[in-house]
Parts: C-alpha cells; sequence; structure tokens
C-alpha cells in the first residue's frame, strides 16, 4: 500500500488561494476515484474537487472557512501501489472533523443506507443502485466564447430518470444568457452534479448516465454527491432535500398528486413525511403553530412556500400562535425574517451595476420635451398603418432622434476600457433596449439602428424585448449594444437617474408623458410634455457635449418631421 497526498490544484487563472466551503468526505471513508470530496471557492465561483485515486482516506487538511494555498495538502489517500508520498509521511496536526461536513442546505453528502427502492447493488451516485453498464459522464460544455463558467440554473431530470438523445436535461446561464443543455447520449441518470445557483466550471461533470456500450468512463461505483438523491426544480428553482417513500397509509385531506415534469405542487400524504421547505418558512410556521406536513405545497415537487403558508393561516386551519392571537387577524404582529440568497441573473445584475457605478463617474442630465406635436403624429400613424406594421409608441422617434444626433457627437456612441485607456467608437448604432423580465433586468440589443424606418424599429424592439422575456434570446441578441435606452412605460416618472451600462458612455430615458399647463407664446396653454433623463460618463463626455447631445435629440421630437429629414 502506498500515500497519495492531493495537493490543492490550480482553480482559475491568478489564483493563489481559496476558501474551503465544506467536505464531502470524512477521515476513513473509502472513496472511488472522481468521486467529489471537497468544495472550495475562489472569488469567482464555486468548484468541486474531484478525487484523483481510488483509496482510503487518511487526513483531511483544513476546516470549512479556511484559506489555502494552491498547491498545499488537501487530502491523503492510501493507495494500491507506491502512490505519490512516503508512507511515514506524519499525519496532519489539523485533521478535519471525523463527521463529514454537509453542503449548503443541510443534507448529508454521503448516505450510508442503501438507496430508496431496496437494490442490493453497491451505491452509485447519489445512494443509486450502479447496475451494470457503461457510465457516460457528459461535462459542462463551451457555453460562449470565453465562458470559463456557468450557473447551473435548474434541472429538467432527476436520478432515475431514463433520457433521450438530445432530450433537454439543464438550463445553465452566462453572464449573457441562459443556454438549454440537451443529452449527448441515451440512457439513464444516475447522478446530477451541482446544485441551482452554483458556477460549475467548463468541463466540470454535469451528469453521469448508464448507458449502452463503452460509455467514457469505467463502470466504477460513481461518487454520492449531496444533490444527486434530490428531487430536480423544472423551473430553475433549486434542489430540494431527500423525499422518503410515502407510506401506505391515506392522506389527511385528501389524495397524493405527484409533482410531475412541469413542477405541479403535490400534497403530502402523511404528517409522518418530512415536507419540503426552506429555513425561513420552517421558522415561520413554527412561529405561527402550523404543522407543516398539513399545509399544500405549491412550489417544485411540493415545496411550501410563503404563500402557501399565508394561504393555509388565513383558511383558519391552523393551530394557535404562542401569544394566544389569530394569526390571521388583521392586527396580528408579524415576526420572523425571511432570508433570499441571490442567485442566478439577479446577481449578475447586481455585480453588473455596482461594476458601472463604481469604475464610472456618471453625470446625469435632464431636459424637458413638449412632444405635442409627436404624439399628433404618432396617433396619425397609428390610426393609418397598414396590415402588418406594428403599432408605434414614442421608443422608435427616440432611436431616430439618437441616431440624428450621434452624427454630430460620435463620441457618445464608444466603449470605453478604463483599464486600457482606449476608447473605441462605432459607426454602427447597436441599440440596447433595457427590458424589465420575469427574472430581472436584461438589455436585449436592435442592431444597425442606423439603417431602419420607424416601423422595422418598433419590430425590432417588440422582437428582441419578447425574447428577453421569454427567456430565449440568444448571446448576440444580449450582447454588443453601443449605447442605451432605459424606459419604465407608463411608469416613469417625472426624473430618473439610469446607470450607464458598462463599457457604454451614455445612456437615455424618456419619463412618463404628461398633460401639463405652459406658457406659449405668452399664452398659458395645455401641452403634452415628457422629461428625459440621461447619463454620460464625465471622464469621455464633457457637461458641455452632453447638454449639446440632448438640445439636439430635444429639438428634432418637437419638430418629429425633421427626424428622416436629416
Amino acid at each position: 500500500m502506498g500515500r497519495y497526498v492531493f495537493k490543492l490544484p490550480d482553480v482559475g487563472e491568478g489564483t493563489a488561494e481559496a476558501e474551503l466551503v465544506g467536505w464531502h468526505v470524512k477521515v476513513g471513508d473509502m472513496v472511488a476515484e472522481d468521486q467529489i470530496i471537497a468544495d472550495i471557492m475562489t472569488d469567482k465561483a464555486t468548484v468541486e474537487l474531484t478525487s484523483p485515486v481510488a483509496g482510503k482516506v487518511l487526513a483531511a487538511h483544513g476546516e470549512p472557512g479556511q484559506q489555502l494555498a494552491v498547491g498545499s495538502p488537501l487530502v491523503e489517500f492510501e493507495v494500491e501501489g507506491t502512490g505519490n508520498a512516503s508512507a511515514e509521511t506524519a499525519p496532519p496536526s489539523n485533521p478535519a472533523p471525523q463527521a463529514s461536513v454537509p453542503p449548503e442546505g443541510g443534507q448529508s453528502p454521503v448516505s450510508e443506507s442503501p438507496p430508496t427502492g431496496g437494490s442490493t447493488g453497491e451505491a452509485g451516485e447519489g445512494g443509486q443502485s450502479a447496475a451494470a453498464g457503461a457510465n457516460y459522464v457528459f461535462k459542462l460544455p463551451d457555453v460562449g466564447e470565453g465562458t470559463a463558467e456557468a450557473e447551473l440554473v435548474g434541472w429538467h431530470v432527476k436520478v432515475g430518470d431514463t433520457v433521450a438523445e438530445d432530450q433537454i436535461i439543464a438550463d445553465v446561464m452566462t453572464d449573457k444568457a441562459t443556454v438549454e443543455l440537451t443529452s449527448p447520449v441515451a440512457g439513464t441518470v444516475v447522478a446530477l452534479h451541482g446544485d441551482a445557483g452554483q458556477q460549475i466550471a467548463v468541463g466540470g461533470p454535469l451528469v453521469s448516465f448508464q448507458v449502452e456500450g463503452k460509455g467514457n468512463q469505467a463502470a466504477a461505483p460513481a461518487p454520492a454527491p449531496s444533490t444527486a438523491s434530490r428531487s430536480p426544480s423544472p423551473d430553475g428553482g433549486g434542489m430540494e432535500a431527500p423525499t422518503p417513500t410515502a407510506p401506505k397509509s391515506p392522506p389527511v385531506g385528501g389524495s397524493t398528486r405527484e409533482a410531475g415534469e412541469g413542477g405541479q405542487a403535490r400534497t403530502l400524504s402523511d404528517r409522518n413525511q418530512r415536507p419540503l421547505a426552506s429555513p425561513a418558512v420552517r421558522q415561520r410556521a413554527r412561529d405561527l403553530g402550523v404543522e407543516l406536513q398539513f399545509v399544500p405545497g405549491s412550489g417544485p415537487a411540493g415545496r411550501i412556500e410563503h404563500g402557501d403558508l399565508d394561504a393555509y393561516v388565513a383558511s383558519g386551519s391552523h393551530g394557535s400562535s404562542a401569544s394566544g392571537s389569530s394569526a390571521s387577524s388583521t392586527y396580528a404582529k408579524a415576526e420572523g425574517t425571511t432570508e433570499i440568497r441571490i442567485i442566478g441573473l439577479r446577481r449578475k445584475i447586481a455585480e453588473k451595476m455596482a461594476e458601472s457605478v463604481r469604475r464610472i463617474p456618471h453625470i446625469t442630465y435632464v431636459e424637458e420635451i413638449d412632444v405635442t406635436a409627436l404624439e399628433e403624429l404618432r396617433a396619425h400613424l397609428n390610426a393609418n398603418r397598414k396590415d402588418g406594421q406594428p403599432k408605434l409608441n414614442v421608443l422608435p422617434f427616440l432611436a431616430r432622434a439618437m441616431v440624428v444626433a450621434l452624427r454630430d457627437q460620435p463620441i457618445i456612441n464608444s466603449h470605453y476600457d478604463d483599464e486600457g485607456g482606449v476608447l473605441t467608437t462605432h459607426a454602427a448604432v447597436h441599440l440596447g433596449i433595457a427590458a424589465q423580465t420575469p427574472n430581472g433586468l436584461m438589455v436585449p440589443v436592435v442592431r444597425h439602428a442606423e439603417a431602419r424606418d420607424p416601423y422595422d424599429t418598433a419590430a425590432e424592439i417588440a422582437r428582441v424585448s419578447s425574447a428577453a422575456k421569454s427567456g430565449k434570446a440568444s448571446r448576440e441578441e444580449l450582447s454588443g449594444s453601443t449605447i442605451t435606452i432605459t424606459s419604465l412605460g407608463t411608469l416613469g416618472g417625472v426624473v430618473h437617474t439610469p446607470i450607464i451600462n458598462h463599457p457604454e458612455v451614455a445612456i437615455v430615458g424618456p419619463n412618463k408623458i404628461q398633460e401639463r399647463v405652459v406658457v406659449k407664446d405668452g399664452q398659458m396653454v395645455v401641452r403634452k410634455m415628457m422629461n428625459l433623463s440621461s447619463s454620460f460618463d464625465h471622464r469621455i463626455v464633457d457637461g458641455h457635449d452632453a447638454a449639446v447631445f440632448v438640445q439636439r435629440i430635444k429639438g428634432l421630437l418637437e419638430h418629429p418631421a425633421t427626424l428622416w429629414m436629416t
């Protein structure tokens, strides 16, 4: 027997150390080659480390939260053969705890009992029985130029499912778009590597299959990550806690409804069955005196959410609160807090907004524009549009005004690389349209706005915005903008301070159109007025130049006939 020392590998360009997040094994465990043994985190992502050898864990170096240097010993194994270290190597002075440290979510990463279903084979990935056949490990492919990792949004399959080749198995998200991944083979899912919200490195294992034929891995028992035996969330809401086999007794108050592929609600069948709910929901239920076993869940796989708890309490089917007052009372005291993990697109938005504010000194300029004539023209065009022509709102006219104004000030249609000190001015106007989607703010792009008439511009704005809202926008449709419009529509308010879409140098945002009393030619008249808010990168655009740009837009919109005369 020999000793093998596994050292912390380089987990990212320029990374000198990483934080140990948690262990998937403990001293004394027998592990297989490529079994997940630990989670570590860099400043960019959380990475699952797999064992390079098969053997017995002799020592685990470090505790969760500790910073480990790249190249330092992480795990020592007893292996067949000579290994890579002397057998007299001293054990670590600070070994990991004897009990396995569970990953986030509180679930034990290693199951000591046989998998549900009573199979007698060796436990494979996720605690499933490893049946005869070849193993195929599908690794995360390159989902975009320059992408080193992607965030797992959600699973479309679960352990035990039989999938066909090209069947959708998971959604992953880069910094630009959400991508549906399809299975490269037909087979049975034996393991799912990762939870929703987790960053997966390109080339890292994603799904393990049992397939006919040779496969691409040795047919040895697979590792047992914590996520494999959990139920998937088809809507991307994350992986849920393992659900034990339902008892034979009838459910309380109704029949059992299992969650299907679409994530329909499931009523729990017995009070002995552990309900699916987040820690915040469980704590709130305890505060209210509610037994979650009797609360119907509407979330993925029957997960109980705050809305389900509210509905149950409102129905009067709950127990008494600790204070003795009715929790459904209009004036009942509210207790507790709710914690929401910011993942997926919301996290990307937060990072991008923080980066823009941190790196760009913004100057905001607001001007009032009389759009009475523009509104009359727009109403006339909409009343006389031909079949197939889209209805016009103010955005196609604003887009045209920006295109014309940029001819005189092309520097505003630029990207600024502040690290390299390079300003790139674009001849084409690729117009970003900040759009609110169910997942958060996205910026689809109308390419070559300078070459489009108002109907074509309106149609393209509608098309790319719809694609973004439905989650079907491609990477190309969500990147490459040179200047951005941000509009809140009828909620536009009086004024706002838009944040520049880095690395652009300008953003323009119309506010709500309102009828106001103004003085025109010495007379008090009612006009349709709109404030135009705009922000500029003050390193590139001086205040005077910003004002000239907005005043040019103002003149064009107040005299809309000139929009297509220049």
